[in-house]
């Protein structure tokens, strides 16, 4: 591996670990992360400005735009291009497809961003960022990574599943299962004694002692 490998290779942050903090100029000018706290934070690159795959997204995170803000998150996107090319995309997606972006979109022209979520993986691309995704909670915490192909778009309503299953895992203590949708039952953490394996709760659902559910209040 030569320099300029060793420089790209991702360096991942961990799940459920503090967010590495960084201050970058975006379409609203400076922010910082911490800026956020308080709010959910979703955090997703895209490889490059005026491409048509990133151009759906950015379409479909801005129909989202208003469910997201009814869910406390707080939306920025991010690229290595510069806050020039951002704006100038930013006009062309709304004067073409009449849609606008309201939320910041980080010009990291240094990679200093990419580089400190591991965004750049050379085997794809040594001057853009992968399809990543960062879910970071009110008190700034990693909470999922997504990364996808670069031919690949991503399902914007799978972000909003997530984050209400987060959000539902943090308020009531439990676990959502494959598929699982607002409304749909959730998973009660299998008991960890004896005693109360052989406890029975009529609130509870059981297939078996480890696999208990149950209907959340509306």
């Amino acid at each position: 591996m030569d320099n300029s490998e060793t420089l790209l290779a991702p360096s991942l942050p961990r799940l459920n670990e503090p967010a590495p903090d960084f201050e970058a100029m975006t379409t609203i000018g400076p922010i910082k992360l911490s800026d956020f706290r308080g709010k959910w934070v979703v955090m997703y690159s895209h490889p490059a400005d005026f491409t048509p795959v990133c151009t759906t997204e950015f379409i479909g995170f801005a129909d989202a735009q208003d469910e997201l803000a009814g869910m406390n998150v707080q939306l920025l996107g991010l690229s290595i291009d510069s806050v020039f090319s951002h704006l100038a995309w930013v006009h062309a997606i709304q004067n073409k497809f009449g849609k606008h972006v309201p939320f910041p979109i980080i010009a990291d022209i240094d990679m200093k961003v990419s580089r400190l979520y591991g965004m750049v993986h050379p085997a794809a691309s040594t001057t853009q960022a992968v399809r990543a995704l960062f879910i970071i909670d009110p008190e700034g915490i990693l909470r999922l990574m997504m990364y996808y192909p670069m031919t690949t778009g991503r399902n914007i309503q799978e972000v909003i599943r997530v984050i209400k299953a987060l959000q539902i895992a943090d308020t009531y203590q439990v676990n959502t299962g494959a598929n699982w949708r607002p409304g749909d039952p959730v998973i009660v953490s299998p008991p960890k004694t004896v005693d109360a394996m052989n406890t029975p709760r009529e609130d509870l659902t059981c297939t078996d002692w480890y696999f208990c559910t149950k209907e959340l209040p509306e």
